[in-house]
């Protein structure tokens, strides 16, 4: 371990579905990656909402948030993040306003700007009429902050009177909002909304030293948050040996390379899928230019590396979105690669 003072750790799941496995596999590998993290002592469980992909099933954070809420103890849980485009602005405030109350004090409400689909599916998901605009992100957000407090949002109507709206009576407790994103401009509004913020390293991690600046700089202090707060993503992948994390880093390595080729997405490959595919000039180079940024390697090494990318960027907390690919023998309904990057890197704090 470097000298570096260890930061808190969290975890940020997509419900990766690979060869072979069902949804009902896929979200019960989650769950029970949730209990090590619980048991393990991680800060928090976030997951993240994406649409019509094969490889992921962490289509509605809401409700594996609270299958997750059931299994553990002290584990924070939340979104990273609902995208808040997709969805009406009271439906999302009650929904977390919910989650408080099955698991008080554990629950966080990530909300990113991002669709989290093709726009074939952001346009069935907006099918109502209900859901938000992007061009009104700023506002739905302060929507969703007022709503979920104990006084609620006041609603003017054109005929000059007004109507309380709350997303839940009797609170006792309001989740925590953070919001998310990988550009200048969701640094900027979370400093001028005086909410905590997180730069999604582990998808982009270009911009990252500027947006922490932006927020910084820019940050307007509010009542709940005095002070900016911020943490960083990242993919990690730990196991016994270099060559073990590398093989296991492959499969994710590869989606990634479909999406930016614009290939067509297919379930995570399996390790042994990954190592023998055929592969092509321009795969190889998104494949080595992503793999750079991911954290791959022993306990030991990975748990070094996030605690030196902490200090760097004066961050206390890093999200690990832990990548680890499968072995074909591998149980279906357990993340044993996942897992064992949790407490790899645990362990060697």
């Amino acid at each position: 371990m470097s000298a570096h003072a260890a930061p808190a750790l969290s975890v940020l799941d997509l419900v990766p579905v690979r060869t072979g496995q069902t949804s009902t596999e896929a979200i019960a590998a989650s769950l029970s990656l949730a209990k090590v993290a619980d048991r393990l002592g991680y800060r928090r469980f976030w997951f993240a909402e994406h649409h019509n992909m094969p490889a992921v099933a962490s289509t509605t954070p809401p409700v594996l948030i609270a299958a997750a809420a059931a299994r553990t103890k002290t584990l924070r849980l939340g979104s990273g993040g609902v995208m808040l485009p997709n969805h009406a602005p009271l439906i999302v405030a009650e929904q977390f306003a919910a989650l408080e109350a099955i698991a008080p004090g554990r629950i966080d409400l990530g909300l990113g700007r991002a669709p989290g689909s093709d726009p074939v599916i952001t346009q069935l998901l907006r099918g109502s009429g209900t859901t938000s605009d992007v061009e009104q992100f700023p506002r739905h957000v302060q929507d969703i902050t007022l709503l979920l407090s104990g006084e609620g949002a006041q609603v003017q109507f054109t005929s000059g009177g007004e109507y309380t709206v709350r997303s839940t009576p009797a609170a006792t407790g309001v989740p925590e909002v953070w919001l998310l994103g990988s550009s200048d401009y969701s640094a900027q509004l979370a400093a001028a909304q005086g909410l905590p913020y997180v730069f999604a390293n582990h998808f982009s991690g270009q911009g990252l030293e500027r947006a922490l600046d932006l927020y910084r700089s820019g940050y307007q202090p509010s009542e709940q948050h005095p002070t900016p707060r911020t943490f960083l993503t990242v993919n990690a992948v730990a196991s016994p040996t270099q060559e073990e994390a590398e093989a296991r880093a492959l499969p994710q390595l590869r989606m990634m390379s479909r999406l930016r080729l614009n290939k067509p997405l297919t379930a995570l490959e399996t390790i042994e899928e990954a190592l023998s595919a055929a592969s092509d000039p321009a795969t190889e180079q998104i494949v080595q230019a992503a793999r750079e940024r991911w954290f791959v390697g022993t306990g030991e090494s990975v748990a070094a590396e996030v605690a030196a990318f902490a200090a760097k960027h004066g961050v206390d907390e890093v999200m690990l979105s832990p990548v680890a690919g499968a072995y074909e023998a591998e149980p279906k309904d357990a993340a044993a690669g996942r897992a064992q990057t949790l407490e790899l890197v645990a362990a060697a704090r």
